[in-house]
């Protein structure tokens, strides 16, 4: 299983962290290691003291494939969810100054977490998929898969051209605005089409 992640496919959260929009998908990658388990509890790492959630749209890979056309990219992928892609934001920024790679501040323990899959349906309408994310009640974050720069046929064809995808592989498809600070003791949840797919209490 391999966890495939995409940063600044909207153009707002591009602009929310100063960073210029990307005419390719940035492509970036975590460890089995990095999968949260449901249920479990979620602690707030030592290493960081600046914990961020990313509240993104993540696809279930279905089929093998390697060097994928855009135009039959659909049939690499049949089901859907919400997932945060947590980021430890101050270790990201100090590794970007340097030139360094992300993984301390993206790829450690517990760092992704996504809910129980739905199945994408004949007629799916891949571009109007609305969700929304929730820190203690209070709703942070809302997107849709019609703002994303690159859609979900072209990243999953952009991606296998360097990896191919297997399946069981899963693919964050990036963030929309309004990431933010959590804390110990916030109350997350993500919404796929109004319906509660995830759940996690920082302890």
């Amino acid at each position: 299983m391999k966890i495939i992640c995409i940063g600044r496919n909207y153009i707002d959260h591009a602009k929310e962290l100063g960073n210029e929009i990307p005419t390719e998908p940035v492509i970036f990658m975590k460890p089995k290691s990095a999968l949260y388990q449901a249920h479990a509890p979620f602690y707030y790492p030592e290493f960081t003291n600046e914990l961020h959630y990313e509240c993104e749209l993540v696809l279930r890979i279905c089929k093998n494939g390697k060097y994928i056309q855009e135009r039959h990219a659909s049939n690499y992928y049949n089901g859907i969810t919400v997932g945060i892609d947590f980021t430890a934001r101050d270790i990201q920024n100090e590794l970007k100054k340097q030139g360094l790679p992300w993984e301390k501040a993206k790829a450690f323990d517990n760092s992704a977490a996504f809910g129980k899959f739905v199945d994408i349906a004949p007629g799916f309408n891949k571009k109007n998929v609305q969700f929304h994310f929730v820190k203690n009640r209070e709703t942070v974050q809302k997107g849709n898969s019609g703002d994303m720069i690159f859609s979900f046929d072209r990243l999953v064809s952009n991606i296998s051209q360097y990896f191919s995808l297997n399946i069981g592989d899963v693919i964050f498809t990036g963030t929309p605005a309004g990431v933010g600070e959590c804390s110990v003791g916030d109350e997350l949840e993500a919404f796929l089409e109004g319906n509660s797919m995830l759940k996690i209490e920082v302890k």
